[in-house]
């Protein structure tokens, strides 16, 4: 490895300061799958040269391609573990296909050298070799550029990223977006750009990153690495655009759609030397934002405007900097139901989330890497409620601002990827609320009429993990242990065991893997302290304090390939949760407290049929049998509804509010020719349970607030939502293409036979959600 140990005193001296008070802090990990791959190309006299790269690796759907300097050099970053491809090519030499396997985030080498010679300079590597990694000890699925780039345009704004985990196996949502992996509710963690984000990312929570600044995405639901904490019923692993040429770079989007839509989005690159900046801003305006409880959409509006801007500078190969800050803001109105919007309600939220981070990473040795990562983040939700606005007048302004600081050492020796890390969180959560009931035939007659609390509270998490993957020829074991210390509230401490293996059968083209994750789940922040206020407790001796979480996660599966072009995935797993965490809905004013049931367990079947690539076509189909049984009593929440008291001292078993029993998915990409493609997509839901049927109004009532066609989308007997299906199609036209540069016009269609689909219907712990009617958009985008 070419590593300069020149690097300024300074910074070395900040980064073991850093590392050896994390150390003793006990502080957490620095949380990323991704690697780096450092390539040299240079011609036989051993001067660098100017090329194409291109980069490719099936199993992750990463594409990349870069026009490297003369000098011949170029660092990749942010790329997914697993077999690649490097293609590499200049005029006047004969073309270059390597092969290297990027094993963890200890940055790997690669040297090229070009002949002029007809012939290639090494032996000849496919795309195809790159269908399986056979080190993945677990369930994970990728979106890649390609996709991202081309998602629909007429899709929700704001939805862009959480529509396409949707796409994959064992992913499935309630109303507005929200994320469930393999049915766990507030189980999600995003990490982006190792950072890792411990709240509810969907739309109606807290503003979500952009899509159009992402490369590439990673859903893993099982075989869990250690470093990964907190939220692990799903981890998405999201990594923005690093990697371009130099000079200077960028892509411009306007798009705009059905329900007034109208978006743009800007994102400028500049590259010289060791340094690299990029802006990002974007903004949209919709008259659709939530999913509405009614057809008619009644006040649905919603804006959103954003800012990232990011600095990195490399001193010398063995130092990198990396700084980022953004700000994101979202306003929007909460949608009514008929009955609501007959009165004049009209309900308004915000949401805005303002960060900085800074990463610093050291390379001691070809072997030893470390790395500091930094972050402030400041989140705050507000609501606000008309004095004509029923059943419940509501306001809330609630904020929650941390300090998180991880510090982590990764290495390789031998058949060892090993990492050890520690992390930790210093945050404050606060929160108001209040309400004033207008109407009591929705609620508990013994309530009192008006609330009103304010409060803070600390929130103290330290983490610390040691993990080593094991490479063993075609065996590779995974083994991982966490520690986590937990305090808001309550006080609790968890060990948490990982481990993974799974077995290459080259012959065959098969890997079979197994894996068992421990978990330690943080119960959510979001309106803890109002569930948990003494003056809260309306039905006095029933209210259980909130504690983390404990589970025990079984999973095994096999990844085939099938010829050259085809790769199949299937997997079973098991789960079985303590203190399993769900949410209660005030209404339809999206303001929702966080439960748990005493114990819940989810188990189930997922199948994906993917073809990275075929000729003209591209496509995956998938699918996913699960069911998810839980028990009361439940603890915490805010409790209003009329006959929620008996559920608290309840010990009846039920099936969970997101136990969607039967998902389908299919998509399909053809390139018609050189410049035009279309694409088709297409989801079946066969329905989620409707909590609390026995309680529910009569249908003359339900009928009234909202609306016959609604009503009968709900089956009664058997209290679940019907059935829905969904078919979507797009079609992409190249208008303008140079070597670097393209303009591109894109149509969408969602949701092409129009159906009413039903998301939620009205029950104790989820509103009533009306997924995307036929919708129309367009997308003009300039890459340059």
């Amino acid at each position: 490895m070419r590593a300069s140990f020149r690097q300024p005193l300074l910074l070395r001296t900040i980064f073991l300061l850093i590392a050896f008070h994390a150390c003793l802090t006990l502080p957490l990990s620095g949380q990323s799958e991704t690697g780096e791959l450092r390539l040299y190309v240079k011609d036989s006299a051993g001067a660098g040269v100017g090329a194409k790269v291109q980069l490719t690796n099936q199993a992750t759907n990463t594409q990349q391609t870069v026009t490297l300097p003369p000098q011949g050099r170029y660092f990749f970053k942010g790329l997914p573990s697993g077999p690649y491809q490097v293609l590499v090519t200049s005029e006047g030499f004969a073309s270059s296909s390597e092969f290297i396997r990027i094993r963890s985030s200890v940055p790997q080498t690669l040297e090229v050298t070009l002949s002029i010679h007809p012939l290639q300079s090494s032996v000849e590597v496919t795309a195809s070799d790159t269908l399986i990694d056979p080190n993945q000890t677990g369930t994970a699925y990728y979106i890649g550029s390609q996709e991202m780039k081309e998602r629909p345009a007429s899709g929700l704004p704001g939805r862009g990223l959480i529509d396409l985990i949707l796409m994959q196996p064992g992913w499935t949502a309630e109303a507005n977006g929200i994320l469930h992996p393999r049915e766990s509710e507030y189980e999600t963690q995003f990490v982006v750009n190792g950072f890792p984000q411990y709240d509810n990312r969907s739309p109606a929570f807290a503003p979500t990153v952009e899509a159009d600044q992402v490369e590439s995405v990673k859903a893993l639901t099982g075989g869990i690495p250690a470093e990964f904490g907190q939220k692990v019923g799903g981890v998405v692993e999201v990594t923005t655009k690093r990697n371009s040429s130099p000079g200077f770079h960028g892509t411009v989007v306007a798009q705009g759609g059905s329900f007034d839509t109208a978006g743009g989005f800007f994102l400028g690159q500049y590259l010289a030397g060791r340094t690299a900046a990029s802006v990002m801003t974007q903004g949209f305006l919709t008259d659709r934002y939530l999913d509405p409880p009614v057809t008619d959409n009644y006040s649905n509006h919603a804006s959103n405007a954003s800012f990232t801007g990011a600095l990195e500078h490399d001193f010398g190969d063995s130092d990198h900097l990396r700084l980022s800050a953004s700000h994101r803001q979202t306003r929007f109105e909460v949608p009514n139901d008929f009955l609501q919007q007959a009165a004049g309600q009209r309900q308004d939220r915000t949401s805005g989330d303002s960060e900085g981070t800074v990463s610093y990473q050291h390379i001691f040795s070809s072997a030893l890497i470390g790395t500091v990562r930094g972050l402030v983040r400041d989140v705050s939700v507000q609501l606000w409620s008309n004095p004509l606005s029923t059943p419940i007048l509501a306001h809330q302004d609630r904020g929650y601002r941390e300090g998180y600081l991880n510090a982590s050492l990764a290495g390789q020796k031998g058949r060892h990827d090993w990492k050890i890390g520690t992390e930790a969180r210093f945050a404050s959560v606060r929160e108001e609320f209040g309400y004033h009931i207008v109407d009591y035939s929705y609620f508990d007659n013994n309530l009192p009429a008006t609330y009103e609390y304010a409060g803070h509270s600390p929130n103290r998490d330290q983490s610390a993990y040691a993990q080593d993957a094991i490479h063993l020829g075609n065996l590779t074991a995974s083994i991982g242990l966490r520690f986590d210390h937990y305090s808001l509230l309550v006080n609790e401490t968890g060990w948490s065991p990982r481990l993974g293996v799974s077995w290459n059968i080259q012959p065959l083209g098969l890997v079979l893997h197994a894996s068992y994750d421990r978990t330690f789940g943080t119960p959510p922040f979001e309106n803890i302290l109002v569930s948990a206020a003494t003056a809260a407790r309306f039905n006095e001796g029933f209210y259980l304090p909130l504690h983390p979480s404990r589970g025990n996660y079984y999973e095994g599966g096999l990844t085939q390939s099938l010829g050259k072009r085809i790769r199949l995935d299937a997997t079973y797993f098991h789960r079985s949760i303590r203190n399993f965490q769900d949410d209660d809905l005030l209404l339809n004013t999206g303001v929702s407290f966080p439960i748990t049931f005493h114990h819940a367990t989810v188990r189930g079947t997922e199948v994906k049929l993917s073809v990275p690539r075929w000729g003209r076509f591209s496509g995956y189909l998938s699918y996913a049998n699960t069911s998810g049984i839980a028990q009361y009593p439940i603890s915490g929440g805010l409790f209003l509804d009329e006959g929620a008291t008996a559920l608290l001292n309840s010990t009846d078993r039920f099936p969970i509010s997101q136990d969607q029993r039967n998902t389908a998915r299919a998509w399909a990409r053809y390139q018609i020719t050189n410049r035009i493609w279309t694409a088709w997509s297409a989801s079946y839901n066969s329905g989620l349970p409707v909590e609390g049927i026995d309680e529910l109004p009569d249908l003359d009532f339900l009928i009234s607030e909202y609306g016959s066609n609604v009503v009968n989308k709900v089956n009664l007997d058997r209290g679940r939502v019907r059935p829905s299906f969904s078919l979507n199609a797009s079609l992409g036209v190249e208008l303008w293409r140079s070597e670097q540069r393209s303009v591109t016009l894109q149509g969408d269609v969602m949701n092409v036979t129009d159906r009413l689909n039903l998301i939620n219907f009205a029950g104790l712990l989820s509103g009533t959600a009306i997924a995307q009617p036929r919708s129309a958009g367009f997308r003009l985008r300039a890459d340059f």
